[in-house]
C-alpha cells in the first residue's frame, strides 16, 4: 500500500504497452462501475487493461475490452469479463474530452487501475497513438540509456 498525501493506494494492474504504443498528452482519475463479484476479483489481482480503451456514447464514457476475471466463490450472480464498464466524470470533464478526441485525433487509453481508500479507480490517458517510426526511435533511446547505465555501474564498481 502506498501513501501519497492521506490517501492509501494500492495498485491492480497497469498497462505496460500504453507509453510504447501511444504518446500520453493527459491523464486523469475517474471512478468505474463495477458489479460486487468484479470488486472481488479485483481485490485478488485479476485483471487486465493491456487491450482495452474507452469510448464515449451518449454523453458517457465506457471501458471496453477490460477483462476482469469471474470471481471464483461466486455462484450464477458472476459477471461476465468483457462487459462494457462505464465511468464517472463529471459532466464538464466528459464536454472536454470529446472535443479533444473527435477533433484532435486523440484515443481515451487506461494506464492502470487501483485501490483509493476503499474505492476502485481507474487512471486513463488522453493518447496519441505512435507511428512505427517512432517507437524503433523509443527503442533506440531505451537502448541508449541502459548502456550509458551499465557503463557507469562498471566504473563505479572498478573504483
Amino acid at each position: 500500500m502506498k501513501t501519497l498525501r492521506g490517501e492509501n493506494i494500492k495498485i491492480i494492474c497497469k498497462n505496460r504497452k500504453a507509453f510504447f504504443n501511444f504518446e500520453v498528452d493527459d491523464s486523469f482519475e475517474c471512478g468505474i462501475v463495477l458489479l460486487g463479484s468484479e470488486v472481488k476479483s479485483l481485490r485478488n489481482g485479476k485483471a487486465n487493461i493491456s487491450d482495452s480503451y474507452g469510448k464515449i456514447r451518449k454523453g458517457e464514457i465506457f471501458l471496453i475490452d477490460a477483462h476482469i476475471s469471474p470471481y471464483e466463490q461466486s455462484n450464477r450472480q458472476n459477471h461476465d469479463p468483457l462487459r462494457e464498464r462505464k465511468l464517472l466524470l463529471h459532466k464538464k470533464e466528459i464536454k472536454r474530452l470529446t472535443g479533444k478526441v473527435t477533433e484532435r485525433g486523440f484515443s481515451l487509453i487506461p494506464l492502470k487501475i487501483y485501490f483509493k481508500n476503499g474505492k476502485v479507480k481507474i487512471e486513463m490517458a488522453l493518447a496519441r497513438g505512435k507511428k512505427n517510426y517512432d517507437k524503433r526511435e523509443s527503442i533506440k533511446k531505451k537502448e541508449q540509456r541502459r548502456e550509458l547505465e551499465r557503463l557507469v555501474k562498471f566504473r563505479n564498481q572498478e573504483r
